[in-house]
Order: C-alpha cells, then structure tokens, then sequence
C-alpha cells in the first residue's frame, strides 16, 4: 500500500517534522501500511504472528506505537505556546527543569532517556511562556528518531525562534540503550551531557556558569 500519503514522496530526515501534520485518516493508513512491513520483517525472522498467542497482534501494536508515539513529533503540529505579558520586567535567568526526556536513537531504535534542562534570560519587553510548554516542546522533538547532538539544538532554536529572548541555554544528559543494552553494553550510569547556547548566554561565562550550578541544584533536589 502507497501511503498516499503521496504527499510524503519527499521523504524527510529523520528528526525532522512533515511539511503537513498528518490528519487521522492519514494516520491510520500509516499504520496499517507499517503493520503489513513489519508482518514482512516477523517472516524474515522466522517469527510466527499467525499463531503464537504472545505476537498474534504484535505487527500492529508496533505500528501503532510508532505513528501515535515513538514518531508522533514527526506527524504532528508544534505545540501552541502560551504568552504571558512580562508586567514587571523580568530580565534575570529562568531556569527549569529536570524534564523527563524520553527518545528514541536513530542509529538502533533503542531508547534515549534523561533529563532536560532550559534556561531563558527573557527580555524586559518580551513575552513569558507558560512554564509546561518547555516540557511540552522537549516531548515534541523527543517523539522521533534522534541523536542528542541534534535533540539540544533542535529544543534550544525552537524556543528561540518562538520567543525570541536575550539568551537562552539547553543541556541535556541522558542514557542510551543502544549502549547499554547491545554492543558494549555499558552501565546505564554512564550518560552523556551537552548543551547549545544562545545570545547572552553564550557569550556571558558567568551566566553559562549560574545557569550550570542551577542545573546541578536542580539535579540533586530531593523530591
């Protein structure tokens, strides 16, 4: 079956999002397209669909976890980012986080899961965007294959192309199970760590730091 989706005849990366949300009809043909490639794949592995009580439906709920979860980023519209009026003119470093990161490694299919960290140096005159949008805009770049070096980048232009502050910063650590589980397979203690730096605050060495040590108060924070 095309997926006709025949609008999708230019194939995007990876990590990027479809010129054109996918509507519900749309969706649901993905699904039952990959459904079909995967009952392909579950022959070649000489894994029986048919008949074992345990994968009867395993194509399928794969699939469906893919195009509704796994990749739903990809298929789906930006999320909307509320704006508050900055009435005191707040223009010192917002910092929130942790963020729960949850991906997907473009290099296995295995998970990528972390946290995420955001500091925003607002401007006086600008807007404030509610504080669950930032951990509504890490979800919708997470909801895709990625690797980390992108992921920060992706998050940290995004915000500000959206909001447009005076400095903003991303970091990101995070464990991949395409070490841990295979290859090397490495202790899930071991992340990695990187972060992107934006206006002030890539230029300013002491707010990359105050934005570090928050970070690290933030991380150690009990619950």
């Amino acid at each position: 079956m095309s997926v006709s989706i025949h609008r999708l005849k230019r194939l995007a990366l990876c990590n990027e999002a479809l010129a054109t949300p996918l509507a519900d009809s749309e969706r649901a043909q993905m699904i039952q397209a990959a459904a079909g490639k995967l009952e392909e794949l579950f022959d070649t592995l000489q894994i029986d669909y048919r008949n074992d009580h345990n994968t009867r439906e395993t194509p399928t709920r794969v699939a469906k976890m893919f195009v509704e979860e796994t990749l739903s980023g990809r298929y789906s519209a930006p999320p909307r980012i509320t704006e508050f009026d900055n009435v005191h003119g707040v223009d010192g470093l917002l910092v929130t986080g942790p963020i729960e990161l949850r991906s997907t490694c473009a290099h296995h299919l295995m998970p990528i899961y972390g946290h995420v960290f955001i500091g925003v140096l607002p401007s006086v005159d600008s807007k404030i965007i509610g504080l669950s949008k930032y951990d509504r805009v890490v979800e919708y770049f997470a909801s895709r294959l990625q690797i980390q070096e992108e992921l920060v980048k992706q998050i940290g232009q995004y915000l500000v192309d959206v909001t447009a502050p005076r400095g903003l910063a991303v970091r990101v650590s995070a464990v991949h199970m395409c070490k841990t589980q295979r290859g090397v397979r490495g202790t899930h203690r071991g992340r990695m760590v990187n972060s992107a730096y934006y206006g002030e605050m890539l230029r300013d060495r002491r707010l990359k730091e105050e934005f570090l040590q928050e970070c690290i108060g933030l991380e150690r924070a009990p619950l």
